[in-house]
């Protein structure tokens, strides 16, 4: 059986999610191939400079950043850490090459779901095997060049947005090795049928089961910002009410449950039935990240985040998305989240969104593993 190497890292958790989602929709098609997933960060440790100056490696450092919130210079930070990264290429590319070399059999593609090193994959990739495919799937909405998803060599790209088509395009990519599918790559938990009756779940768990819920989620372990969100929002006298997800973040967890709200809030931690509590959601509040917000837009729930200083510059585009699919609102400051839901809710946004939702359909996890097939079969290819 021919086989997969997806190369993905934990950054951010959005790239082991979908490296994971990938592996799982292919084994339940029972694809004629086997999916390997490859953890980047045990290849490339060797290389790691941040843990030899800091005693964390990459990936620490930066879930440390967006668990802290410490993202304002968050541009000038990446064109460093590509600095290094580019620094040590010649190297990279060894440690790759020899962990193939070493492999007691190649497989017969390779697909990356990571940024920053798809240079030196590609470079490795071709060494030990001279002409075989290399495809890159953004998890990204759209690239941030230079040299972050999209690098000018002879490859494979898989988009979920046309902007990200339209970058690879312009860079010189020849249409045939650029495909598009219709977003970001979804757990297939989101595609199961679950039958919810969301007035009596709301009830069970002390919510008023006909009052607008808004479910607030700042990723795997919570945010500061969530406390703003919900002072903000109970200061503002509006008839609503929370479900507030604090993922790891016991701490928080604590504080937000502790708080006295004048509105209704349920506080819970770490979840796997995320899709399940977005079906009890009438909107969704959030920082943009791509998996959170087409997880909220695939569930027809309204999106309202915010855009400036602090957001990733790889997410800023995310924020424009939404307002071109007219599916979200994008504040400059957390704190006019009380104008955001007043929006939603007194001007007649939540409808207007939620059909517009209604009209995005999402089956990237069912469509790309047709992909990778066709071109294991070297269909495709130009």
């Amino acid at each position: 059986m021919k086989r997969i190497d997806v190369i993905y890292f934990d950054a951010g958790g959005g790239h082991r999610a979908a490296a994971t989602a990938l592996k799982l929709v292919c084994e339940q098609q029972k694809r004629p191939f086997e999916v390997r997933l490859v953890h980047l960060k045990q290849i490339l440790a060797p290389v790691d400079i941040f843990r030899k100056l800091t005693g964390l490696d990459l990936e620490e450092i930066y879930n440390l950043i967006l668990r802290k919130g410490w993202t304002l210079g968050s541009a000038q930070a990446l064109r460093f850490m590509q600095a290094v990264i580019r620094f040590y290429h010649r190297r990279e590319v060894e440690l790759l090459t020899r962990w193939w070399a070493q492999s007691q059999e190649l497989p017969d593609l390779l697909v990356s779901v990571v940024p920053n090193f798809n240079r030196a994959l590609f470079e490795a990739w071709q060494t030990v095997k001279p002409g075989a495919p290399f495809v890159t799937i953004l998890t990204d909405l759209a690239d941030y060049p230079p040299a972050f998803w999209i690098e000018p060599q002879p490859q494979y790209f898989i988009c979920g947005t046309e902007k990200a088509r339209q970058q690879a395009l312009e860079m010189g990519h020849a249409p045939e090795r650029v495909f598009t599918v219709s977003g970001m790559i979804l757990h297939p938990r989101f595609y199961e049928p679950l039958e919810v009756d969301a007035a009596a779940e709301r009830q069970r768990i002390g919510l008023d089961p006909a009052l607008p819920t808004g479910l607030v989620l700042f990723g795997g372990y919570g945010s500061g910002a969530m406390e703003t969100v919900l002072d903000r929002i109970d200061a503002s006298g509006l008839d609503v009410q929370l479900i507030l997800i604090a993922g790891r973040n016991e701490a928080l967890q604590r504080r937000l449950g502790q708080r006295r709200t004048r509105i209704r809030k349920h506080v819970i931690g770490f979840t796997s039935e995320v899709p399940k509590w977005m079906r009890l959601a009438d909107f969704f509040i959030g920082k943009p990240g791509p998996g959170s917000i087409s997880e909220a837009v695939h569930c027809q729930l309204p999106v309202l985040t915010v855009r400036n200083a602090w957001t990733l510059p790889q997410e800023r585009y995310n924020a424009e998305w939404l307002r071109e699919q007219g599916v979200g609102i994008a504040l400059d400051s957390w704190r006019k989240v009380d104008r955001g839901v007043r929006a939603l809710l007194e001007e007649g946004l939540l409808g207007q969104m939620r059909h517009a939702a209604e009209r995005i359909r999402n089956r990237a996890v069912f469509e790309i593993p047709d992909i990778l097939e066709r071109l294991l079969a070297g269909r495709g290819i130009g």
